[in-house]
């Protein structure tokens, strides 16, 4: 389905673009640009849940069909930790302030037990109350220090099993082929093909 609008729930324009890449054809529009204010807390006690709080949100107040995503870094080794809480682990600190008290926590873990997933949610929330969910994982291995100069947030330590390095040394449509959001936006397109996606936002195709 192409012409299509959809609000993206962010105030992230990196996330626009990285979207608007991955998806050519549809037009997507900022929680920014439509000023439509502050998201309620991401109070959820899963990556659905926090998804649907800023997807919701930015259908009902803006009338148009909005995507939000969540997505996180679960340890093995610290039974699924940071999780949900990944953006805010550690409080108010920078990207390597929190790589560095990850790493802290993990010092003493062995190479075979530093086993981790990325997990991604992506919600689909339309004003008339419908929701479409699409979930991607990927796996992989928590690295002793970082790799790499590309990426964010814990991308420099996170050594990819498909691809052989970490998300910070792998190219942009290298990192999207396999990671946690590439998959769900993957799944996300293929629904866009079906007839159940077609009549569900037929209101806001541009023929």
């Amino acid at each position: 389905m192409t012409d299509l609008k959809l609000l993206l729930a962010t105030g992230n324009p990196g996330k626009v673009t990285e979207f608007t890449e991955a998806l050519p054809g549809i037009t997507f529009l900022s929680t920014r640009d439509l000023r439509l204010g502050t998201f309620p807390p991401e109070a959820g006690t899963s990556y659905d849940e926090n998804a649907l709080i800023k997807a919701g949100f930015a259908a009902t107040r803006s009338g148009l069909p909005a995507l939000a995503d969540d997505s996180g870094l679960e340890v093995d080794a610290l039974d699924g930790a940071p999780g949900i809480h990944s953006a805010r682990f550690g409080g108010d600190v920078s990207d390597g302030e929190r790589i560095a008290l990850l790493l802290e926590r993990l010092l003493h873990v062995p190479d075979g037990e530093r086993g981790a997933q990325f997990v991604s949610s992506l919600v689909l929330a339309l004003p008339d109350g419908g929701v479409e969910v699409f979930r991607g994982t990927c796996r992989g291995t928590i690295l002793h220090g970082p790799r790499g100069r590309g990426g964010f947030g814990y991308d420099p330590i996170f050594h990819s099993d498909e691809l052989g390095m970490t998300f910070s040394e792998a190219g942009v449509s290298a990192k999207r082929r396999v990671s946690h959001r590439g998959r769900a936006i993957s799944k996300f397109r293929d629904w866009l093909a079906t007839p159940a996606a077609r009549e569900q936002l037929s209101q806001w195709h541009e023929n």
